[in-house]
């Protein structure tokens, strides 16, 4: 490392203590909003894989009335099987589907009670549908409205299921657009504060800068330090959110785990520890160096 370099991170590091009140009120609010913009990328995971779990699950079940026989069911399965929307189907015949409806309720004394007394079998026959992606599932819907074969059709469930990714897909957006808003004003807050402290930093130090131009002096050499004011309070904030972001996700992530099971947030944590790390590297260092480049262009003429 050259001696000017070295000159300037020392000269740079002088002005951050001088101004000590201002530099901690910078790196509060950098830590506030690398916090944000950390949450948002945390979430928006979460939130993916709340997403597949949930599409793993839902599926769409079609069922048929007493009129189609186990053949006929069987040749419509086929033509469902055609369908690019499709990824997966299962045929539960009428037996079938009171087997497990048995079973399911075995210990449920007034259900099995209410069964023998209907007698027979009131279960009809279906295919569970399983599409690749659950913004599918209205493509197949449409086809059955249309279909040759829709006169033998009781009732498709999907209706009863597809409000629940789509409101899980519009909390994800609502979220998303909230907190982008958020973050935005508190990089601006940031970037202000910032600002005045190193505005500040070049009117306390205008003697010095006043020496420096007359020993001839680069324009690098005099504006380096307060660049580096800037940078330093970025990684203060950076370190002191990683740290927060490190014991929270450590002590939250059994809780987690209960609430949304197979979410492993810690793993997933320090799995993206260096994506994580860039992340808030690049907004904390980043919100500091346009700050203090602004207030070095605005307001220190060399």
């Amino acid at each position: 490392m050259s001696a000017a370099l070295k000159r300037i991170i020392k000269s740079g590091w002088r002005d951050f203590k001088r101004n000590n009140g201002l530099s901690v009120a910078t790196i509060f609010i950098m830590v506030m909003t690398i916090s944000l913009v950390t949450s948002l990328f945390l979430s928006q995971k979460t939130f993916n894989f709340l997403i597949v779990s949930l599409e793993d699950k839902v599926d769409m079940a079609v069922y048929f009335t007493e009129e189609p026989t186990n053949e006929e069911i069987l040749t419509i399965q086929a033509e469902l099987f055609h369908l690019p929307e499709v990824k997966k189907l299962e045929y539960i015949s009428k037996e079938e589907a009171l087997a497990k409806f048995t079973e399911r309720h075995a210990g449920e004394e007034v259900i099995m009670e209410s069964l023998a007394e209907v007698g027979g079998n009131p279960l009809l026959s279906s295919i569970n549908i399983k599409a690749w992606e659950a913004s599918q599932y209205a493509a197949i819907s449409a086809f059955l409205d249309t279909a040759s074969f829709n006169d033998l059709i009781a009732k498709v469930d999907y209706s009863q299921k597809k409000p629940v990714i789509e409101r899980l897909f519009s909390l994800t957006s609502n979220i998303n657009t909230t907190g982008i808003v958020l973050s935005i004003i508190l990089a601006l807050v940031a970037v202000l504060i910032a600002f005045n402290t190193v505005r500040i930093a070049i009117y306390n130090s205008k003697e010095e800068i006043e020496t420096m131009r007359l020993v001839g002096a680069s324009d690098w050499f005099i504006r380096g330090p307060f660049m580096v004011q800037g940078i330093i309070s970025g990684l203060w904030a950076v370190l002191i959110t990683f740290l927060i972001f490190s014991a929270a996700v450590y002590f939250l992530s059994p809780k987690v785990a209960i609430i949304v099971p197979g979410l492993n947030l810690s793993s997933f944590f320090f799995s993206n520890f260096l994506v994580i790390l860039l992340l808030q590297l690049a907004a904390g260092v980043g919100l500091g160096v346009i700050a203090s480049w602004l207030a070095v262009r605005k307001h220190l003429i060399i």
